[in-house]
This record gives structure tokens, C-alpha cells and sequence, in this order.
């Protein structure tokens, strides 16, 4: 059947690992003798069955007639039937493979393995260890040929490479049952280390009215951070990372599949230091004591723990390996994807569409689990969001563009949502007010926290905290004034507008 893309997709033959060995003068990893010990001891001790039908797979096995074996006992095991040498025997016969592996007369030698079962569990690792060396020959002999092929494009090998060395890795990796007591010694201990002076036990977005409810980003959370375009969805996550990275010394990893990092460093700068935009990009020149303060207000900025990797059309496989060596490397607790639907999917789901954004966030989700550490991906809105009727605009979980599978791995969605953006509130009084709302919640409350959109600093502030702020300036007769324009007062300003510029410039 042809490929989505027009295109026959190759057929790769299986490598066989026998020829390979011979060709590179080795045999592949296999220990038959502990296949057999495992086969016996399955045939005549029932209490090893279930620990070995948890752990192996009959690729576990490297002699097929083992593995034909181990594939009636799975059989049985999954028709609720005892695993002993007649009903193996009986299996393999209906199977048509019992004269295949010797007869019943290799089923007799088998049980004959007295001692095997004492050493089940040591018996097994060996053989999981065996598999996994075979299969990542396998996936290496499997890239170096590829990499021969001058028809196949340099980033889907690389995506490639990385899936099979993932796979290979991964089918063979499992994770024991925990004792409760374990965990919640864990727990403890993972909330003592996690508690600080901000008394959070996750990241803190730098907003108290969002960190009341959310406790802060919590480790292998993934977070929806969707919003039409120009809503200000990457104003947020700037503001949030530099809260992190700044305040906190939290190192924060950026992917932004969007913008260059020098534009996300700009618009940083732009609510670092309350200098113009236009300033900041260079089209209107600096006064000297804006040098000064550009520098000044720089240097907390320079020395944050902050990462940006500006890679377009991100392949998620890539993706996940780059995020892994930050966490390894540079210790990064806090992850930030803008934005998820320019992400690029596994090569056999290119063309459908749905299926690949499934695709991207399941490994998102899995990513922040592995690493243990929150992941916010930036999504679109369909446009339904905004000509909704009767609802003054608010969006909707169902409004999540391309994938409902979005919905279902996030642990919180967010919304951001300006009226006066939007020009659904046409009282001036509501300019720069805006709602995040927390639609989705796994493991908290669900609602909307009020912050205020600065659009001259290209930045979210609470909202509590700037009535508070301003409170405080009443009370000794002076107005709130921004730094970016220090010869008026914020209500000197037209409402909806900007003392620098626009809603619809590029900042915003």
C-alpha cells in the first residue's frame, strides 16, 4: 500500500543475528543454557510462572525452539490453564510445533533442570541482559546501513536511530511493585527536599494567586498552556521562566520551535528592564541613562540558569533525547515546548495529522514522567474558540486544536483569556485584565486566576499584586508609574493601548 506521502515505504528485511555474527567474526549474546534452566523450571515449578510471564518475552529467548516453547507457555498462562510438560506438550501439538522442538522428549529433558527454579530471578536478568544486547545490535547494524542509503533524508535517519535505540531499550526495562510504606517514605522525603521558602513542593510560576492552587509546577506533570494566537501565550512562559530561572535559580529549559532564541531574549530584556521594545530591537536609539539601566537590570537576567534550544520542526524523539541530557547535565527542573503542534511526529504517521499530535503528546507526557520534571507545551486553539457566540469568548477543553489526546495526557490545562483583547468587554476599565483558567486540574482545583497584561513590558502580573501595589502608592499620594515611561502615570494611559506600541505587534 503506498506511504501518505506518495512514496512506497521501504521494506526492511530482519536482520539475522547469526549471519551478522559470523560477519563480524562474534557470535550474538545468548545464554541456552539459562533458556533452558528458565524452561524448566517453568514446566515443574508453577510458583515461577507468573514472575517469568511479567518479565520475559519470547524474543527474551535467543533459540527459536525455546521461544516456541515459552510461546505455548503464554498460551496457557493467558487461557487460564496450568503450565506442566503434558499441557505444554499438548499446546505445542496443537500449535503444530511439537516435533519442531524434538517432541516431548526435550519437554522431559527440560524438567529434568533440578535446582532451576531457586535461581529464577538471577536466571531471568541474565536473560533480559542478553536481549537487550541483542536488540541494540539490531538497531545498530539497522542505522549503519541507513546511513549508507543516500535516499533517505538526514533527519528521518536521526529520528530513526533514536526510536530503535529507544525501543530496544525500553521493551526491556520494567519497573518492580512498591511497597506503600516505601512510597510514602519517599514521598516524605521528596516533600522535605521540595520545600522551601516558598513553601510550594513544585516549580513556582512566580504567580501567588496561581501557586495557591497549584502548589507549583509539579514534577512529571505535562501542562496545556493553549490560547488563540496573540493571546500571549509566550509572554507567559517567558514570565514564567524568567520567574523560575531569576528568582528561584531553577534551571529552566526553553524549546521554542518558533521564534529564534534572540527574539525570545529580546522580549525578555523588554520586561527585564521596562525599556521600549522598539528600544530593545533597535530601531530607536538609547539614551545614555538607558544604557546604564539596561545593563543594571541585565545582570540577574545573564546569570540565570536559563536554556534555549531554537530548533524549527523539532522531531519529539530528538526532542525527548535533548531533554534528557539537560536534566543529566545542567539539572534542569522546568521544561517549556512552544509550541506543541509545530513538534514533528513519528515518520510513519506523517499526513495524519491527528494521529501524529497523539503521537507527540504521549511523549511529552512520558518525557515528564522518565525525567520527573513538569513539562508546559504551548498549544493552539481551534477558531471556534473566538466566534463562539454566548459565551464571551472563553474557551473550551474541546477547543484544543487537532487532538483530543491532548486533553486526555495533560495533568492541567490552562486558558488564557483577554476581553478587552478580544474587544468583548467594552468597559475601559477592564483593559489589560485577563483570566488563566485552569479547565483541567488531575490532581487540584479547577478556575480562573486573575492576572493583569502589561502589554508596554510584554508581561502577566497578578492581579492581587497590582491592586495591592497600587493601593499602597494611593496611600502616599503618588500614582503607579511603569518603569518603561517615566513621565506618566498608567492612568495616563488610552485604555486598551500601550504607552510603547500596538496590541498587534510582534511582542504581544
Amino acid at each position: 500500500m503506498p506511504a501518505a506521502d506518495g512514496k512506497r515505504k521501504r521494506q526492511q528485511k530482519p536482520v539475522n543475528l547469526d549471519t551478522l555474527g559470523l560477519e563480524m567474526g562474534n557470535r550474538p549474546p545468548q545464554a541456552l543454557d539459562v533458556e533452558e534452566a528458565v524452561l524448566g523450571a517453568l514446566l515443574v515449578e508453577p510458583n515461577c510462572v507468573d514472575e517469568a510471564m511479567e518479565e520475559l518475552t519470547p524474543g527474551c529467548f535467543y533459540n527459536e525452539k525455546h521461544r516456541m516453547i515459552f510461546e505455548s507457555m503464554m498460551h496457557l498462562v493467558n487461557s487460564h490453564v496450568s503450565v506442566d510438560p503434558l499441557t505444554v506438550s499438548q499446546q505445542l501439538k496443537t500449535d503444530g510445533n511439537l516435533e519442531a522442538i524434538g517432541g516431548p522428549v526435550v519437554l522431559a529433558q527440560l524438567s529434568q533442570k533440578i535446582g532451576a527454579a531457586a535461581h529464577i530471578e538471577f536466571y531471568i536478568k541474565i536473560l533480559k541482559q542478553k536481549c537487550i544486547q541483542r536488540d541494540l545490535i539490531t538497531a545498530a547494524y539497522t542505522i549503519l546501513k541507513d546511513s549508507y542509503d543516500e535516499s533517505i533524508n538526514v533527519d528521518q535517519l536521526i529520528d530513526t536511530a533514536q526510536t530503535k535505540v529507544f525501543d530496544a531499550i525500553q521493551n526491556n526495562v520494567k519497573k518492580d511493585v512498591q511497597e506503600i510504606g516505601s512510597v510514602i517514605t519517599q514521598a516524605m522525603s521528596d516533600i522535605e527536599r521540595l520545600q522551601d521558602s516558598t513553601g510550594l513542593s513544585g516549580v513556582p510560576s512566580g504567580f501567588p494567586s496561581l501557586d495557591k492552587v497549584t502548589l507549583g509546577w509539579q514534577p512529571s506533570d505535562l501542562i496545556i498552556l493553549a490560547a488563540r494566537p496573540s493571546m500571549g501565550k509566550t509572554a507567559f512562559v517567558l514570565n514564567v521562566a524568567r520567574n523560575a530561572a531569576v528568582d528561584h535559580h531553577v534551571p529552566v529549559a526553553i524549546f521554542s520551535l518558533e521564534m529564534p532564541a534572540i527574539q525570545l531574549c529580546k522580549r525578555m530584556m523588554v520586561s527585564e528592564t521596562g525599556l521600549s521594545a522598539d528600544k530593545i530591537k533597535g530601531g530607536v536609539r538609547l539614551e545614555p541613562y538607558e544604557w546604564v539601566q539596561l545593563e543594571q537590570k541585565l545582570k540577574d537576567l545573564s546569570r540565570a540558569p536559563l536554556y534555549i534550544d531554537d530548533t524549527p520542526s523539532l522531531p519529539v524523539m530528538e526532542f525527548r533525547s535533548k531533554a534528557k541530557r539537560l536534566v543529566n547535565q545542567k539539572g534542569i527542573k522546568l521544561i517549556i515546548v512552544d509550541y506543541l503542534q509545530l513538534m514533528q511526529g513519528p515518520n510513519e504517521l506523517k499526513g495524519l495529522r491527528e494521529q501524529e499530535v497523539a503521537a507527540i503528546s504521549r511523549t511529552l507526557k512520558a518525557t515528564a514522567k522518565e525525567l520527573n520534571v513538569p513539562i508546559i507545551a504551548l498549544s493552539q486553539l481551534n477558531r471556534t474558540a473566538v466566534n463562539r457566540q454566548n459565551s464571551n469568548g472563553r474557551p473550551l477543553l474541546s477547543d484544543l486544536r487537532e487532538s483530543g489526546s491532548i486533553e486526555q495526557d495533560a495533568d492541567m490545562v490552562l486558558f488564557i483569556h483577554r476581553p478587552d483583547y478580544q474587544n468583548l468587554s467594552p468597559d475601559p476599565s477592564e483593559a489589560g485584565k485577563a483570566q488563566l483558567i485552569i479547565a483541567k486540574h488531575r490532581n487540584g482545583e479547577i478556575g480562573d486566576i486573575n492576572l493583569m497584561f502589561r502589554s508596554s513590558e510584554v508581561k502577566f502580573v497578578d492581579a492581587e499584586d497590582t491592586l495591592l501595589a497600587r493601593a499602597a502608592m494611593d496611600d502616599i499620594g503618588q500614582g503607579y508609574v511603569p518603569v518603561s515611561d517615566m513621565s506618566a502615570a498608567v492612568g495616563d494611559i488610552p485604555a486598551g493601548g500601550s504607552s510603547d506600541f500596538g496590541p498587534n505587534n510582534d511582542f504581544a
